[in-house]
């Protein structure tokens, strides 16, 4: 008698998006993801991306957003982040892909002769290796649903070894799969009123490919009406049910609410014959309540950073994350805080111009006087001049500063010039012949530079430190419980970084009031400092990226403790 299959049948969800790139698609898949997880499935999400770089770590940001970063040192796209805001889960190397990564391992079998001889092709060994990993991902996590994002836009050559992958999946594995179409319908202001051809076609390239949308989901200004939910009806060889709006919104948090009373999950769930069950949906709600409730205090946070110039557009994607740290701290005190962007180099080429009498003024003038100050992740020599100004700028001045990672590194340097008067100290990244290199790199980090081997080599992911009692950093992480031992004064931030500071001067900074409040357990690296209470009422930078971990209904407690400081001072 033949064993009957226990194997569990996964459900999988293709999320790909029709006429403009950045649409949403990220966030929708999210959202989708998330009400599955609300109604009690075990859900995990995935990323093709179409470019060749085996991750985005050597990507410039104001190209592709900024890259996110895992707790396994994964330097992934930014919609790894949306993925982990929503879903509270912590994601890694498994749930992000790009076609470098696919075209590498193809090769790589090959050269083993793991194909036995057979003249490799890309159907079906690429699209095989593709559904491999979304496999090897719900395999792992024994998910019920995966929500398989594929990048780019319908209709790119870069990307349809990803639709064909699609096509295959859902023919072998029929009842288990389905297809969202993501779109968008522009209202053209000459005409004021929706148009839909653009995603006809979009639709008709998707069925040239093999493949019927089981829904659509539009992206538009406003809800769509029963007009053009019928034209997409029937144009697109759907029903007009099928056809979900998803209008602009104050919040991208809102979104699964928005589906939801569409009854979108409820539809999924049918049409992949699961048991139809309600989400639950109450600690969401209220989440936005406070994202949409009036505000107590109205402040102004300064981002002195590097990359918000894309041509004549500002960027806000180049730090994604930073931003929404910023929201989900802010939202959670009921403080409005408003960003101001300012170029670390109009800082820089500012102060430089200025007579001697009037540089403080040069540098008011641009910075203003702002709640607080945040210079952020960096690279490189470009703009480093001014940032190292705005740190020197916040403590002077007494106004709350943040420092992530080179912003840690430069307030360092800044108080080597300032209080140590040591004028030419610097980071050997941008002056290796320094007479004082406060910040430098270690030993391991110089062979890889030897050998231009920049991808993957800096020191990423989650690190352990140990925080010093009596710091305000050991006061933060003790008031919002987030040691992992608490014993040990323990605890865990992302990390992405290359450059260090230099030991060989920690006697000099401490004999000077300036604190290393936390370093790390192996190579005992300083990885969190700051000034005490009784210099700064906040003065703190961080080795590590606690933009990356912070999550809507956990926001990071140094971004929370931060601008309560910000809001504390302000004048």
């Amino acid at each position: 008698m033949p064993q009957k299959n226990t194997e569990k049948r996964v459900k999988y969800i293709f999320v790909s998006g029709g006429v403009i790139s950045g649409i949403g698609k990220g966030t929708t898949a999210a959202a989708i993801a998330f009400l599955l997880k609300s109604a009690g499935y075990k859900v995990s999400a995935i990323k093709f991306e179409n470019y060749l770089n085996l991750d985005a770590g050597t990507i410039n940001p104001i190209e592709h957003g900024d890259p996110f970063l895992c707790d396994d040192g994964t330097e992934a796209d930014m919609d790894i982040g949306t993925y982990e805001k929503f879903l509270g889960d912590d994601l890694g190397r498994d749930n992000f892909v790009t076609m470098g990564q696919i075209y590498q391992t193809v090769i790589d079998k090959e050269r083993r002769f793991e194909y036995s001889g057979e003249d490799v092709e890309a159907i079906p060994y690429i699209t095989d290796e593709i559904i491999r990993r979304i496999k090897h991902l719900a395999h792992k996590k024994n998910e019920d649903v995966v929500s398989i994002e594929l990048g780019g836009t319908a209709g790119e050559y870069q990307n349809m070894f990803y639709y064909e992958a699609s096509r295959i999946l859902t023919l072998k594995n029929p009842g288990d799969v389905i297809h969202i179409h993501v779109t968008y319908v522009p209202t053209p202001p000459h005409l004021g009123e929706p148009k839909t051809k653009p995603s006809q076609l979009s639709v008709r390239t998707l069925n040239s490919m093999g493949i019927q949308p089981d829904f659509i989901i539009a992206r538009s200004e406003k809800y769509l009406d029963q007009r053009r939910r019928d034209r997409f009806a029937l144009f697109c060889n759907m029903r007009a049910e099928d056809v979900i709006s998803n209008p602009d919104l104050r919040s991208v948090y809102e979104i699964p609410i928005v589906l939801s009373e569409q009854s979108l999950d409820q539809k999924i769930m049918q049409k992949l014959n699961l048991p139809v069950k309600k989400p639950e949906l109450s600690e969401w709600k209220g989440f936005l309540k406070k994202v949409k409730s009036k505000k107590n205090k109205n402040i102004e946070i300064a981002i002195v950073g590097k990359y918000f110039g894309t041509g004549d557009y500002q960027l806000r994607d180049s730090y994604a994350a930073l931003f929404d740290a910023i929201d989900h701290a802010s939202w959670n005190l009921g403080i409005q805080v408003n960003t101001k962007w300012v170029s670390a180099e109009k800082i820089e080429s500012s102060f430089a111009k200025a007579p001697e009498d009037k540089k403080e003024e040069a540098l008011r003038d641009i910075i203003g006087n702002p709640a607080g100050i945040i210079v952020p992740i960096g690279w490189g020599v470009r703009g480093a001049e001014g940032m190292i100004r705005a740190a020197s700028y916040a403590r002077e001045k007494k106004i709350p500063y943040l420092g992530l990672c080179y912003g840690m590194q430069l307030s360092v340097i800044a108080f080597a010039r300032d209080i140590l008067k040591w004028k030419d100290a610097d980071t050997t990244e941008n002056n290796p012949e320094t007479k004082h290199p406060v910040i430098h790199l270690i030993p391991m980090q110089k062979e890889f530079m030897k050998r231009r081997a920049y991808g993957g080599t800096m020191r990423l992911g989650a690190w352990e430190a140990r925080v010093k009692k009596g710091t305000r950093a050991y006061e933060i992480y003790d008031k919002y419980n987030l040691f992992i031992n608490k014993e040990k004064g323990l605890t865990s931030e992302r990390h992405r970084h290359r450059y260090e500071f230099n030991n060989d001067y920690s006697k000099d900074f401490e004999d000077n009031g300036f604190v290393i409040s936390a370093r790390s357990v192996k190579e005992n690296l300083a990885e969190i400092i700051e000034l005490p209470k009784t210099a700064h009422p906040f003065y703190l930078g961080t080795q590590g990226h606690p933009e990356y971990k912070s999550k809507p209904l956990k926001p990071h407690p140094i971004f929370l403790e931060f601008i309560r400081a910000s809001a504390k001072t302000d004048k």
